[in-house]
C-alpha cells in the first residue's frame, strides 16, 4: 500500500508541475467502499484518517471497528434522502448534495444530533444518465439557498467525469466544474466558501489535477482491486 501510494502521489506532483501548481494544493482521499477494516487501519498507519463511502450502512459497520482510529467519514455516493439521518450521526462531510429535499432532511437530522457537517455540492458535468448532481444551470440559485442552512458549512463542488477514452471530452467535465465555481464566486454568497473542487479519481485525476481539482477521490489504486460480491 505504501508503494501505491508513493506512485500515486508521484503522478500526483507531476501532473501539479504540467500546470504550475504547487503539490500541496491537491489532497488525496483515500475511497475504502468494500474494503474491510485491516485495509482502513494500514492506511491510517500511513497517515490518512478521511475516508470516503458510497453507503451510509458501510460507514455503520466500520465504524464501531476503528473507533480507536480517529476517522473522518466521507459520503462520496449518491444519498437517498432516508439516509440523511446516517449522515448526520456518523459523517464528517458529505460530497453529494444535489438537492433540496435532501439538505432540508440533512438539515433537520443534523439539529436533532447537535451536529454540524462540511459539504459539496455535486454538480452533473457529464452527460449519462447514470450520472448524478445538480443542474449547472441551478447551481447558484441552490447555493443561495443553501446560505440559510446553519448546520452545513458549504466547502465547494464535486463532480464525475463522464466515462470516456476521449481525454478531451473528461478534461471538459472537469473545467466546466472549475468554470461554474468561479462563477458562483463573483456572486459573493454570503456563508458559501468554494476553495474546494472534489474532482478526479483512479482513471482519470492527472486531468482533473491539471483543470484545478484540490482533492481526488482514489480507492482501487491504493487498495487493491476491488472483490464485489457476486
Amino acid at each position: 500500500m505504501s508503494a501505491r501510494i508513493g506512485r500515486i502521489q508521484q503522478r500526483m506532483a507531476e501532473a501539479c508541475a504540467r500546470v504550475g501548481r504547487d503539490p500541496s494544493e491537491v489532497t488525496l482521499l483515500p475511497v475504502s467502499k468494500t474494503f474491510d477494516d485491516q485495509a482502513i487501519r494500514r492506511a491510517v498507519s500511513l497517515g490518512y484518517n478521511r475516508f470516503g463511502e458510497n453507503r451510509t450502512q458501510e460507514i455503520g459497520q466500520k465504524a464501531p471497528l476503528l473507533a480507536d482510529c480517529d476517522i473522518q467519514w466521507v459520503v462520496i455516493g449518491q444519498l437517498q434522502t432516508n439516509k440523511a439521518k446516517e449522515v448526520a450521526r456518523l459523517a464528517h462531510e458529505l460530497q453529494s448534495l444535489d438537492r433540496m429535499e435532501l439538505a432540508e432532511a440533512l438539515d433537520r437530522r443534523l439539529q436533532l444530533e447537535g451536529r454540524s457537517i462540511d459539504v459539496l455540492v455535486q454538480v452533473k458535468t457529464s452527460p449519462e444518465e447514470t450520472k448524478a448532481g445538480l443542474d449547472p444551470d441551478e447551481l447558484i440559485p441552490f447555493l443561495r439557498q443553501l446560505s440559510g442552512f446553519q448546520t452545513m458549512r458549504v466547502r465547494g463542488l464535486m463532480t464525475m467525469a463522464i466515462l470516456s477514452e476521449d481525454q478531451s471530452a473528461v478534461r471538459r467535465c472537469f473545467a466546466q466544474l472549475r468554470t461554474l465555481r468561479d462563477q458562483a464566486r463573483q456572486e459573493g454568497i454570503v456563508g458559501i466558501e468554494l476553495d474546494r473542487l472534489s474532482m478526479g479519481m483512479s482513471g482519470d485525476f492527472e486531468l482533473a489535477i491539471e483543470e484545478g481539482s484540490t482533492e481526488i477521490r482514489v480507492g482501487s489504486a491504493i487498495f487493491g482491486a476491488r472483490d464485489y460480491p457476486a
